[in-house]
């Protein structure tokens, strides 16, 4: 396994130039860079390639991730959102591949967050966006990047909740390059056991997600790590592992992640950077084999 971190982690906005992060991650010992593709909507040629660039001198790997807006919805009712959310994907897939990405997930088969002041029609949204998926994700097979459509909680998505129903959604698209990906944030939600759903996604898992049930680092919370990488090894899990913890208030991250309070505990830069670090290292571990004896340095003893 490869392990990588969001960006966001020290932001508070979505399309900020994310270059920077490519050495900082490599310096806190990541293999990956997670970035957002609300940074590609107007990127240049030049800049897709000094970014690839840079990644590829660093030794890091870039995968993407994304919270679709409304209008860029596949399970639309409205056909215009539908052909627009599908022309948004066929140019951000293309960028994908110029910038050697081979891994896009999030709520990509909807959007997000949702506004639940709306009517909500989950079998007809269903339909729509199996029918749109299938499109987009073969686009995506064409690109050499695979879709892997993130299950959220109940109070940011509604038509993917667990990995059950995002097995079923993959299996009606019925396209290789469309996967499941699994958060462990949303999993501790809705999941009636988190080892259980990861063997249930088998070897349809194409990304997976990583952060404590209080959104900060794992290590920093009581979710079952140890459980956790029993069930990837069990299922032959060998792609990306990326950290996702939010803990920053303010600015679109902090309003969209619903951060209301500051949850680093008043940590400055580098205080984050040392929490990322030992996280990083404490998975390595735990995800590796037997673990009884680690004494995590995020916990001040063992776990």
């Amino acid at each position: 396994m490869d392990y990588g971190i969001y960006f966001a982690y020290w932001e508070k906005n979505w399309d900020v130039d994310q270059k920077a992060y490519i050495r900082k991650v490599k310096d806190l010992g990541f293999d990956i860079l997670e970035i957002s593709c609300a940074m590609l909507k107007n990127i240049s040629d030049g800049e897709l390639s000094e970014m690839r660039k840079m990644a590829a001198d660093a030794g890091i790997k870039l995968t993407a991730g994304y919270g679709p807006g409304p209008e860029e919805n596949l399970g639309s009712a409205d056909e215009a959102v539908q052909k627009h959310a599908i022309a948004f994907y066929t140019d951000i897939l293309k960028k994908l591949e110029k910038l050697d990405i081979h891994t896009i997930g999030g709520g990509i088969y909807s959007y997000w967050p949702v506004d639940y002041t709306k009517p909500i029609d989950k079998q007809g949204d269903w339909e729509r966006s199996v029918r749109n998926v299938r499109t987009v994700g073969k686009i995506a097979g064409e690109c050499g990047v695979d879709y892997c459509l993130e299950t959220l909680n109940r109070f940011e998505g509604y038509l993917i909740n667990t990995c059950a129903e995002c097995r079923q959604f993959v299996e009606e698209v019925d396209v290789p390059a469309v996967k499941i990906m699994l958060d462990t944030f949303h999993m501790n939600i809705e999941e009636d056991n988190l080892a259980e759903a990861i063997l249930l996604a088998g070897d349809k898992l194409g990304h997976f997600h990583v952060g404590e049930n209080n959104r900060r680092v794992p290590g920093k919370g009581f979710l079952p790590w140890q459980e956790i990488g029993c069930a990837l090894r069990a299922i032959g899990y060998d792609k990306a592992v990326v950290m996702e913890p939010f803990v920053i208030g303010g600015g679109r991250v902090g309003n969209d992640i619903k951060i209301w309070r500051d949850l680093s505990k008043g940590a400055t830069i580098e205080q984050l950077d040392q929490d990322a670090k030992d996280s990083v290292s404490y998975l390595r571990f735990v995800f590796s084999g037997p673990n009884s004896d680690y004494a995590s340095p995020l916990k001040g003893g063992r776990r």
